[in-house]
């Protein structure tokens, strides 16, 4: 089992930044990918990005394209995730994720997903 724990998140003004990191413990080698999804009140939880720990492979939502990025220091089993250009609408509790049983194609339903962060708040104001 992976432990995850997020850190990073807070309150920024549209157009601000901010870098999310997610430290895994406990069995994080038996993770092959890492992933990002975001939950705004009263919604589901949603995909943002998603990598392998060793990059080879990297996937966004498209309306994070160009403005977030996914990353990872495989020397700390950390990952990051680095936002920039904030908007309103990406105000969400946003969770790391890892898994280890399909292929990319499927990395954006939370099912492919065994282990979860306990989440962390951004709050972007207009």
């Amino acid at each position: 089992q992976v432990q995850l724990v997020e850190s990073g998140g807070g309150l920024v003004q549209a157009g601000g930044s901010l870098k999310l990191s997610c430290a895994a413990s406990g069995q994080a080698f038996s993770a092959w990918y890492m992933g990002w999804f975001r939950q705004a009140p009263g919604k589901e939880r949603l995909f943002v990005a998603a990598c392998t720990w060793t990059g080879g492979t990297t996937i966004y939502e498209d309306a994070v394209k160009g403005r977030f990025t996914i990353s990872r220091d495989n020397t700390k089993s950390t990952f990051y995730l680095s936002m920039n250009d904030l908007k309103p609408d990406d105000t969400a509790v946003y969770y790391c994720a890892a898994g280890s049983q399909y292929s990319y194609t499927s990395w954006a339903m939370t099912d492919a997903y065994a282990s979860w962060g306990q989440g962390t708040q951004v709050t972007v104001s207009s």
